[in-house]
């Protein structure tokens, strides 16, 4: 257990870069990216952990980073969108029209790729289930379902998941 009191320097591991931060204990991942690391995908939507704009992966497995305390992530390995860069998911949303606005899409980005990592062949309800916590207020989800199923096409069809 990491304790910490006061300000603390610290690195956290993001993106495959060690960034240096200066950390509060009770200080969310989410604000740590934003205003210390300059990371901007990650949106703060609710910052009460409802939208999922802030979703991150932390060791691989998707998290709201509105509600993870950033000394959680010491030591532990977190992707943003910006670490996606060029993946097939990214690519199928760009290519499909999976977003409006663009608020919520790193956060569908992230959803979706954390399930095909860890689920390439999904069925309907397993891929309504895992961006169910996730939420577009523009848009009718039919781009959002489009772009999952062609990044999911592609990456059983041998296309890596990340490039």
């Amino acid at each position: 257990m990491i304790v910490i009191h006061g300000l603390s320097e610290s690195l956290l591991h993001v993106n495959g870069e060690e960034c240096p931060v200066v950390l509060r204990p009770g200080e969310s991942l989410l604000r740590v990216l934003r205003e210390q690391a300059g990371i901007m995908g990650p949106k703060g939507g609710c910052e009460n952990g409802d939208c999922g704009a802030c979703t991150v992966l932390l060791e691989g497995v998707p998290v709201k980073s509105c509600l993870v305390l950033a000394v959680e992530a010491i030591g532990k390995k977190v992707i943003t969108v910006e670490g996606l860069k060029d993946s097939e998911v990214q690519k199928a949303f760009h290519e499909m029209g999976g977003f409006q606005c663009g608020y919520c899409t790193a956060g569908f980005i992230m959803n979706t790729y954390a399930l095909l990592e860890t689920r390439p062949d999904a069925d309907e309800n397993e891929k309504n289930d895992w961006l169910s916590s996730n939420l577009c207020r523009c848009t009718g989800y039919e781009g959002i379902q489009k772009a999952v199923n062609l990044a999911q096409e592609r990456i059983q069809n041998n296309h890596p998941v990340r490039k």
